[in-house]
Formats: C-alpha cells, sequence, structure tokens
C-alpha cells in the first residue's frame, strides 16, 4: 500500500484483521474491532457507520500499543479493562478472572431454583469465590426477590465485584465481603442457594494451560491444589451447614473432575443425589444438589 493512503477506520480494521489471523488469535475481527472502539472511546457498532473517518496520530498510537499488547498474548478483556456477561457489561483488572460464558449455566441453575419456588421469596444467595461479582450481579440482575452475599478471599477482587454491583445498579441487595470459603460467614445465617466458581484447575493441568490464560489471569483463582478438588471438598460441608432444606448448591467444574465431585456431595450425606448440567458444548460444568 501507498504510505500517503490515509489510515481510516475501515483500513485499520481490515489491516489488523489479516495481522491478528497471522499470529493465529481467535476470532481476529472481532477482537481488533474492540481494541479499535476501546482507543477512538466508542462502542465496536459505532465503528461501521464511520468506515471512512480517518484516525489521528495518537488515536492510532494508542491503538498501536493495544495491538502490541494482544500479540504478546494478553487479554482483550484486561486491555480494556471490560468484559460482557450474562448481557451486562464487567469491569474485570488482572485480579480477577475473565468471565466465560460457561459460568452462565451457573448462573442459570440458581435462576431456576427461585423462578421455581416463588414462595420461599426473598431468597438469600452466597456466591462464593466471587471475582468481578459476575454471578452473584446476575443473579441479582435477573431475580427481584434475591439477596445476594458475594464472598472472596482476595480484597482486590471483593473491591472490583463492589464497584460493578454500584455501576450495575444492585449494590442494594448485593453485598460483598472478603472470607475463606464460607468460614467466615454466621453460622446462624441461612441460605435458599449457594454458588460457588472456585479454583479447580490441578497443578499439572495448571501448565498446560494456553499462555493468555497462565502468564495474565491470576494463578489462585486458577489453581486448587495437585487433584483439582480441594477447596470443592472443604465447602461442601460448609456449604450443608448454612443451607435451608431443600436449598441448592450449585458447583462449577472441570468436566474431568464432575464424577469425583458427585461422589464427594453423596458422600457428605446431607444432600439429595447430585446432577450435572451439561455447558453448550456437551461437557459436564455443573454439579448441583438440595439440601436434604
Amino acid at each position: 500500500m501507498s504510505t500517503e493512503e490515509a489510515w481510516t477506520i475501515n483500513r485499520l480494521l481490515t489491516w489488523t484483521a489479516d495481522y491478528f489471523k497471522k499470529q493465529n488469535i481467535e476470532q481476529p475481527r472481532l477482537e481488533v474491532e474492540v481494541l479499535l472502539g476501546y482507543a477512538l472511546g466508542c462502542e465496536r457498532i459505532q465503528l461501521y457507520t464511520r468506515f471512512g473517518e480517518v484516525v489521528t496520530d495518537e488515536q492510532r498510537a494508542k491503538f498501536r500499543e493495544f495491538v502490541k499488547q494482544r500479540v504478546q498474548s494478553m487479554p482483550v478483556a484486561y486491555i480494556v479493562g471490560k468484559k460482557e456477561f450474562y448481557s451486562l457489561n464487567f469491569t474485570v483488572t488482572r485480579d480477577t478472572l475473565i468471565p466465560r460464558p460457561e459460568t452462565e449455566h451457573l448462573v442459570m441453575a440458581v435462576l431456576d431454583a427461585i423462578k421455581a419456588t416463588p414462595e420461599l421469596a426473598p431468597h438469600h444467595v452466597a456466591d462464593v469465590g466471587t471475582g468481578s461479582g459476575i454471578v452473584a450481579i446476575a443473579i441479582a440482575k435477573h431475580a427481584k426477590s434475591s439477596t445476594v452475599l458475594a464472598i472472596d478471599k482476595s480484597p482486590a477482587a471483593v473491591e472490583i465485584a463492589r464497584q460493578n454491583a454500584a455501576s450495575l445498579g444492585v449494590d442494594a441487595r448485593v453485598k460483598t465481603c472478603v472470607g475463606d470459603l464460607l468460614s467466615g460467614i454466621d453460622p446462624a445465617e441461612q441460605f435458599f442457594a449457594i454458588a460457588a466458581n472456585l479454583p479447580y484447575v490441578s497443578d499439572s493441568e495448571f501448565e498446560q494451560l494456553d499462555k493468555t490464560v497462565k502468564d495474565f489471569e491470576p494463578t489462585s483463582a486458577l489453581v486448587a491444589g495437585p487433584i483439582g478438588t480441594e477447596l470443592i471438598a472443604k465447602l461442601i460441608p460448609q456449604a450443608a451447614a448454612q443451607l435451608v432444606s431443600g436449598g441448592l448448591l450449585a458447583l462449577e467444574l472441570s468436566p474431568m473432575i464432575a464424577d469425583r465431585v458427585v461422589d464427594l456431595v453423596a458422600s457428605d450425606g446431607n444432600f439429595e443425589p447430585a446432577y450435572v448440567i451439561k455447558d453448550l458444548a456437551g461437557h459436564k460444568r455443573i454439579v448441583a444438589a438440595k439440601r436434604k
């Protein structure tokens, strides 16, 4: 191309998407649109009405820095500081995991239980290992009868969850606290449902993770220990002590440990038989059980 050709939005999108494709980046066009929209201070959908607009040198320099970070494997969500989940926009930082679509099944499991029991309102829910607060906040947004306690051992993550609850208008019904699972919660506090997306990656599995995950997302939010079920095994009896009769325990996990977690729930003795919910790819993603 001629060096005199202007760098319009359309030209930048086309050139960079091709570059990302050569770098083996998945969804190159989508990621370029998100990054360019962020550099220009607009939503990506607005780019389509501005294709012929020439980008300023300052905007292009900012975009170039974002592209450099992405090629170095930094996830787009950390570059732009936000990620959509359950049709809501969340602030994320490197103190929190990046929301995954599979986690929507955890939200749906709790929402289904709430919808099936309107007579039990208000529904008090605990979100253990809340991270950026996506599960707690999505539940609160879609179940007006719910109040949610969002718990995480990371003070930095809890602060992000608090900010997200405020910005998404549910801070009156989502309370945050720093804690080690349920160990610091008043034993008298009873929950209708306890949802948890805890670390479930084993030490050996961690070494096999993609560079974008292993090098950038918080290891403490990913790795449970040598076998992957350590934290889940610790939570199950705690949950049994603080769930109402008929209350739901819903656990997000790796398909590789799903059967082991079903056995852990059974061996606790305080739950009805656990059931498994598969994600859209057909993988075992959620183990859920009701308190006897």
